[in-house]
């Protein structure tokens, strides 16, 4: 008679207690316990969960049978209000079935694994039996299955053994075949060997043939060659002959040339000499005015860097630029860290002088114009020791005066018309240069003309 539960404690633990397995459960009921236990887990709220459970709340049915098998069954097994919430959703959607286990009698059509799955989570009245008749169906089963599964492989391999054996006797048949061509194959090349045997003889006796002819001519040859020598040596003491006369006329002619050379560079000294001291007694200057200008007419202008400035051109595309140094004896001269600072004002001084100064060197090379960077040195504490690039003059103002005086003070020093271009956003130095006839152009426009070249 079945003990009353205790408060809290689900109705069948008392039962449980009373029965219990005394073997594992059969590998075939576990898998279907695992996944009626992951099938019921959804139904149920993380509170319900036991706590070691509850990471795989959120998983699949088919996940949480993968990867928390073990864990719910052991849970299955040591926590009765976890299975009994778990029978009770079996209940739930298998109605018919669990009833059935509970009642003592399972449908004889039923599968034995579903019957010991439900009354393993049920645990009804004589649950065990029911676990245990459906461990030893599922092996009778599988031991069914494995002997069926085995006579199927003992005729797989029989017939194996049967086509293997048929294509041994075609292929030790098709061997026969091969060896009676290969004999005749061989036969064949005996024969031919034979007649190659022979040719080959008959060759051999030609070759002693042909080089006895060969011998023959070789004897004729070098008769011919000993009076080709004869005849050669003969005809190169001719030569010989010949050769000495010519050099006797020639330096005959020569030397009746020589006179008549000396008496006609004689006779042009003496024409030049007295050219030249005609000259000394006029005193006659050297030519410097040419018939054609004399002719009244307008010549055209020359092209300044004012009048590049009136094309059609922004101030800040490089094509600007490129116009200005295509000007003959075009002088640039930069602003050095006016340029820098507006470029690539993070980097320090000694890194910003040597990126400006490599770009202009490029551009000195490209443009071929005179290119002078002027850099402050009123901060300097000692002389900057730089190698200024090809092309470029590097110039720092000296104490007391600014990189803008040195930069006026360059362009006051070229001569009036020669095109002189000033890079530099500073207004003061630009409003400067420009009236000292110098184009200015701001910063920005050289740096996108460096860009282009690196």
């Amino acid at each position: 008679m079945e003990q009353p539960a205790r408060d809290g404690e689900p109705a069948g633990a008392a039962g449980d207690a009373a029965e219990a397995l005394d073997r594992p459960l059969p590998e075939g009921v576990r898998r279907r316990v695992v996944a009626l236990v992951s099938d019921a887990f959804g139904g149920l709220t993380v509170a319900e969960l036991p706590a070691a459970l509850r990471q795989y709340a959120r998983f699949t049915p088919s996940r949480r049978a993968k990867f928390a098998g073990n864990a719910m069954a052991t849970a299955l097994e040591g926590d009765p209000l976890f299975r009994q919430r778990i029978g009770e959703r079996f209940r739930e959607a298998e109605p018919e079935l669990a009833g059935a286990v509970e009642s003592g009698a399972p449908p004889a059509a039923a599968d034995p694994v579903d019957v010991a799955a439900a009354a393993y989570v049920l645990r009804p009245a004589g649950w065990v039996k029911l676990v245990a008749a459906a461990g030893e169906e599922a092996q009778r089963a599988d031991a069914e299955r494995a002997d069926e599964a085995g006579r199927r492989e003992l005729e797989r391999l029989r017939e194996e053994v049967a086509t293997a054996k048929e294509r041994g006797r075609a292929e030790t048949e098709q061997l026969r075949h091969d060896l009676e061509a290969a004999r005749k194959e061989a036969e064949s090349l005996h024969r031919k060997l034979r007649s190659a045997q022979s040719d080959v003889k008959r060759g051999e006796a030609a070759l002693r043939r042909t080089q006895g002819e060969i011998d023959a001519i070789r004897a004729e040859a070098g008769a011919q060659v000993s009076a080709a020598e004869s005849e050669s040596r003969r005809l190169k003491s001719r030569l010989g002959e010949v050769e000495a006369a010519l050099e006797a006329s020639r330096r005959a002619a020569r030397e009746g040339r020589s006179v008549e050379d000396m008496r006609l560079r004689l006779l042009l000294d003496t024409v030049l000499d007295a050219a030249q001291g005609l000259r000394r007694e006029l005193a006659l200057p050297p030519v410097s005015v040419h018939p054609a200008d004399t002719v009244d007419a307008v010549e055209p202008g020359r092209m300044s860097p004012k009048d590049i400035a009136n094309r059609a051109l922004s101030e800040t595309d490089p094509a600007l630029l490129d116009q200005l140094l295509a000007l003959p004896q075009a002088h640039l001269v930069v602003d050095g860290y006016n340029v820098t600072k507006t470029g690539y004002p993070t980097m320090p001084l000694e890194k910003q002088r040597l990126r400006l100064l490599g770009g202009l060197s490029a551009l000195a090379a490209r443009s071929g114009a005179e290119v002078t960077c002027v850099f402050d040195g009123a901060e300097l504490a000692a002389p900057v020791l730089l190698a200024p690039p090809r092309g470029v003059r590097v110039l720092f103002s000296k104490p007391g005066v600014t990189a803008d005086e040195l930069i006026r003070q360059l362009v006051r020093a070229e001569p009036p018309g020669r095109p002189v271009v000033v890079v530099s956003t500073d207004r003061e130095v630009a409003d400067g240069v420009a009236k000292a006839g110098a184009r200015p152009v701001a910063s920005v426009l050289l740096l996108k003309r460096l860009s282009r070249l690196s």
